[in-house]
C-alpha cells in the first residue's frame, strides 16, 4: 500500500466543492476542461482525492436531467491552507476564464460509507450532527442489467424532494452520462436529512429496494457539516427562502 493510499483512511483537512455556472456557448470548452483536467487536479499539491462532475437540474436526477451550463469539482485536501490556494491553480483558473459565476463550498465530514473508485475519501469520520446545515453527497456506479429498474425508481423520490421541509439546495453530479451517478443535496440541519431520507415514505422505499434489486457496483454515501459558503448561491440553486448568513461559521 502506497503512503497517499494509507493517508486516504485519515480524516482530511478539508473538503471543498467548487460550482460554476458557464454561459452555453462555453460548453465545449468546458468539456475540453473535463478531459483534460482530472489528472491535473489530482496531482495538485495538498490534493488526496478529486472528481470533475457533470450536474444535473436536480428535477429528475436522471440522464435527461443533465445541465451543461454548471459543473463542479469535489476536492480532498490535506489541509485548508492547501484549499485556499485553489482558485490560484491552473486548474481553478481556467474554470474562472470560462465561469460567469461560481461558489465554493467548504465542508468537514461526518458521516461517510462506502467508496469511490475502490478508495474511503473522507476516511471514516464519527462526528455528531452538530448545528447548522448539512450536506449529503450520495454517488453510485450502476450495474448495467439494473439501470433501467434503477430509473425507473428515481422518478418519485425526485417529485416528493422539492417540498421536504429543511431543503435548501438540490442537484445531480456524475462523472458521465450513464451508468455514474450521484446527488447532493443541502439540509437546514441533520433533523431535516433524517426526516426526509428515513421517513419519507418514498425514500425508505427506494432504500429498501437498494439493498433487494442490487442496483450498484459500488456506491458511497456521505455527511458533511457546511463550514462555510463562498460566492454567489443561486449557482447551488439555492431556495429563496434559506437565509444565506445561516451558512457561514459552523465547524
Amino acid at each position: 500500500m502506497s503512503e497517499r493510499t494509507t493517508k486516504l483512511s485519515d480524516l482530511p483537512g478539508l473538503v471543498t466543492l467548487h460550482v460554476w455556472r458557464i454561459p452555453r456557448p462555453a460548453v465545449p470548452r468546458a468539456l475540453a476542461r473535463m478531459a483534460a483536467h482530472p489528472s491535473r487536479l489530482r496531482r495538485t499539491p495538498g490534493v488526496r482525492f478529486a472528481k470533475l462532475l457533470g450536474t444535473g437540474t436536480g428535477t429528475g436526477f436522471g440522464p435527461g436531467d443533465a445541465d451543461l451550463t454548471r459543473w463542479a469539482a469535489l476536492v480532498v485536501w490535506d489541509s485548508p491552507a492547501v484549499a485556499a490556494g485553489f482558485d490560484a491553480s491552473p486548474v481553478g483558473r481556467s474554470w474562472a476564464r470560462i465561469a460567469r459565476s461560481a461558489v465554493r463550498v467548504e465542508l468537514r465530514p461526518l458521516t461517510s460509507r462506502g467508496e469511490w473508485s475502490g478508495q474511503r475519501p473522507f476516511g471514516e469520520p464519527s462526528g455528531g450532527p452538530g448545528t447548522g446545515p448539512v450536506l449529503a453527497l450520495t454517488r453510485a456506479r450502476l450495474r448495467p442489467r439494473r439501470a433501467v429498474t434503477f430509473w425507473r425508481a428515481v422518478p418519485p423520490v425526485a417529485a416528493a424532494l422539492p417540498g421536504a421541509p429543511g431543503l435548501l439546495a438540490r442537484f445531480g453530479v456524475g462523472e458521465a452520462p450513464l451508468g455514474w451517478q450521484g446527488t447532493v443535496t443541502v439540509w437546514r440541519d441533520a433533523a431535516d436529512l433524517v426526516a426526509f431520507a428515513y421517513r419519507h415514505p418514498e425514500h425508505r422505499a427506494a432504500i429498501t429496494r437498494t439493498t433487494t434489486e442490487g442496483w450498484y457496483a459500488e456506491e458511497l454515501f456521505a455527511r458533511f457539516a457546511v463550514c462555510d459558503v463562498v460566492g454567489d448561491l443561486a449557482v447551488l440553486g439555492w431556495a429563496a427562502e434559506g437565509d444565506p448568513q445561516s451558512v457561514r461559521g459552523h465547524a
